[in-house]
């Protein structure tokens, strides 16, 4: 059980500072509008999430046992190539926001469409975190939903920490959030490294 929380803990974290469409949203919306009336919007993904999680779930079920395995490889793969990417935007790091990302409304349900629309959840819950989910879950459901869990809370609030981090310190703000891209990076790079290990002993006899 604490393997897979441990797990859920670290891809959590880095799946919510990494740069994307939703996070610069959510950003741009707790520096416009305040954190107060952008933190409801860090709950988006419990409205837009449920859905592709049972689409990613239901593709990988259909799968074999072999190509399964194979997921490891692609998601350390995945994962390793975010972690670049992580590390290009820690090392370029720009603090500006989009006038018109700055402009959109900050309801739960505009954050969900964000979020829906963006590729990021379709592509971890694909190669990242759904095959660790069905994993646990066939060990014992509660591996699954102690992963599914833990993953949850983390993400979440680490996404009302990057609202409330720019909406009560602007000054302040950038260099944490540059500082959590950072981390991000490096649990990334750990966490795809592992998940090549994973793929590999699946793949030995």
């Amino acid at each position: 059980m604490w393997a897979y929380i441990l797990q859920s803990i670290g891809v959590g974290f880095a799946a919510a500072v990494q740069p994307g469409p939703f996070q610069t949203y959510l950003i741009a919306q707790s520096l416009t509008r305040g954190w107060r009336k952008a933190i409801p919007a860090a709950l988006a993904p419990l409205v837009s999430d449920p859905p592709i999680i049972a689409l990613c779930l239901w593709a990988l079920s259909q799968v074999p046992a072999w190509f399964e395995r194979l997921l490891y490889f692609a998601g350390g793969g995945f994962v390793i190539y975010l972690a670049a990417g992580a590390y290009r935007a820690w090392k370029n790091f720009k603090a500006e926001v989009s006038a018109v990302e700055a402009e959109a409304g900050g309801s739960v349900w505009r954050a969900a469409l964000v979020n829906a629309l963006s590729p990021g959840p379709y592509l971890f819950w694909s190669l990242v975190t759904g095959p660790i989910l069905m994993r646990g879950w066939r060990e014992t459901p509660m591996h699954g939903i102690g992963f599914l869990a833990g993953f949850y809370v983390t993400f979440l609030a680490s996404l009302a920490a990057i609202v409330l981090v720019f909406g009560l310190a602007r000054e302040l703000g950038p260099r944490i959030n540059r500082a959590l891209i950072g981390a991000s990076a490096i649990a990334l790079f750990g966490f795809g490294l592992y998940q090549l290990w994973m793929g590999l002993s699946y793949a030995l006899p």
